[in-house]
């Protein structure tokens, strides 16, 4: 399994999210299950561990403003459709530092490196190529929307259970 860091959106950005898996469910297209919460994954590894929570957050922790782009697809044996999180400095120091925390950790994919990350929330997961129009038709949007960053939280998923670690990290749905 793996274990995660993750930036957590305040609520209007939450429900805008939420609202965009509805329309994919009422499409016909596999969406994140309703008690998911929207995310920006920052740190992936096959263990982070425990003793490194503390040092995950930076200091003092500061909401993070950022913006929900445009629409990618990633992979080709099973897609994702996601929204892009545009690529801020603010929002790529975050990255780096966590990043450089968890770096001696088991299993980081290369994709979660430094220069190689496309910060992003996913919409739909296992798109079968008949369905990239009707999902991006369902969601698609001419223009890109303000977010905020509210907290950080840990998300391991061997275990299956998720705790804040910044403020705003506090687990709802």
């Amino acid at each position: 399994m793996v274990q995660s860091v993750e930036l957590l959106l305040d609520d209007a950005a939450e429900a805008e999210i939420r609202g965009q898996w509805r329309m994919l469910a009422a499409a016909g297209i596999s969406s994140p299950a309703p008690d998911h919460r929207p995310h920006v994954t920052v740190g992936v590894a096959r263990e982070i561990w425990p003793r490194l929570d503390r040092a995950l957050s930076p200091r003092p922790f500061r909401p993070l403003p950022v913006r929900l782009g445009g629409l990618l697809i990633f992979g080709a044996r099973h897609p994702i459709l996601v929204r892009l999180v545009v690529p801020t400095e603010q929002l790529l120091a975050t990255h780096r530092h966590i990043a450089g925390v968890i770096d001696a950790c088991p299993g980081i994919p290369a994709t979660m490196r430094p220069g190689s990350w496309t910060p992003h929330v996913t919409l739909a997961r296992r798109l079968k190529p008949e369905q990239f129009a009707a999902a991006v038709d369902a969601v698609a949007a001419d223009r890109d929307s303000a977010a905020t960053v509210v907290g950080i939280r840990r998300w391991d998923g061997d275990r299956r259970i998720e705790w804040p670690i910044a403020p705003g990290g506090e687990v709802h749905g």
